[in-house]
């Protein structure tokens, strides 16, 4: 895991400033909208570079056992299912449906509003960030509330993932335990009409209101942003 948040990251940011630098003439063959595919060959490397890696980074950097050194000098115990972890894995389940809403979002903005601002003097950028983004910025925050009630309701990522551990702290390298995925591991095991069956079902019900009140907020910013930006 160590590897993959050191080596993903720079790896991406390098091919990105790579493709922006290359000429044009190898661009222009890339067909719009394709330009994302290129990164999968460059991912699948980079994963197994961070594999291939991990072991000699951790003689070079941890003495050879990086949770022993994290305990010993930081303090900090590390579970190999841990909170950081399914972060990852919820944000490959999740990303995907947040980029697609988005882009539907962006890509529905009136070419009149962009061309408009091009034409009055504005950069490429300055158009990007001051019209394209604010007028889009209705379907961004739905992509973005869509993807958290996805992460939020996830349970059986969240239940393979994380030690599914009820004895839970703030430091991403411990495991846990989700609402959802403690109802549904508990929930056969209950003794119907128990305390243990009816705190399941006030642990549904919590989770049903959290889900409530963050979806009902979400649509009131929607609401509010659209009718903020519909005059563009």
């Amino acid at each position: 895991v160590f590897t993959m948040l050191l080596i993903l990251p720079l790896g991406i940011l390098a091919t990105s400033l790579l493709w922006w630098k290359s000429p044009s003439a190898i661009r222009h063959r890339v067909p719009d909208g394709w330009e994302a595919v290129i990164l999968i060959p460059v991912i699948i490397a980079l994963v197994w570079a961070s594999f291939a890696l991990s072991m000699p980074l951790e003689h070079a950097l941890f003495g050879g056992d990086m949770r022993s050194w994290m305990y010993n000098e930081l303090g900090i115990g590390f579970d190999q299912r841990n909170a950081l972890v399914i972060g990852l894995a919820m944000g490959f389940a999740v990303i995907p449906t947040i980029f697609s809403i988005t882009e539907d979002a962006i890509f529905s903005v009136p070419k009149h509003l962009t061309l408009g601002s091009l034409a009055l003097g504005a950069t490429p950028w300055q158009t990007l960030v001051r019209v394209v983004i604010l007028t889009a910025s209705p379907g961004i925050f739905s992509a973005v509330m869509i993807g958290l009630g996805r992460a939020v309701g996830e349970t059986m990522i969240v239940l393979m993932a994380t030690g599914n551990t009820p004895v839970m702290d703030f430091s991403v390298f411990e495991g846990m335990r989700t609402l959802a995925a403690n109802i549904a591991v508990e929930m056969p095991e209950s003794e119907v009409d128990s305390s243990h069956y009816r705190i399941l079902f006030l642990a549904a019900m919590v989770l049903l209101s959290f889900t409530f009140v963050v979806n009902t907020l979400a649509e009131i910013v929607r609401h509010r942003l659209r009718k903020k930006y519909s005059s563009l």
